[in-house]
């Protein structure tokens, strides 16, 4: 599963438990179980973008601050319009 998890960039439990749907359901398709709250707003290249920000240090960026805080890293990411309207919570979760 690590090999198929690397090939679709999904994490290792993603795999398994899409394998195991599938395994119990034989060959229908698999389904995505209903959630809660709203639906993910990023692609998978944009949330890879606001992680990659949020790894940097923040004079990296020439942002004069020491560390990141959630508010300070949903301004730069709409700064750099990296995605539309975000919000802290919204970068904290990710």
């Amino acid at each position: 599963m690590p090999r198929i998890a690397s090939e679709t960039g999904l994490h290792v439990d993603t795999v398994r438990t899409w394998r195991g749907r599938f395994v119990v359901g034989a060959l229908a398709a698999p389904a995505d179980r209903k959630r809660s709250g709203r639906p993910f707003s990023f692609t998978p290249l944009q949330a890879a973008e606001v992680k990659a920000l949020a790894c940097q240090l923040p004079a990296e960026t020439e942002t004069p601050l020491s560390r990141w805080s959630c508010p300070e890293l949903a301004r730069e990411v709409a700064a750099r319009s990296l995605t539309g309207p975000v919000s802290a919570s919204t970068v904290s979760g990710g």
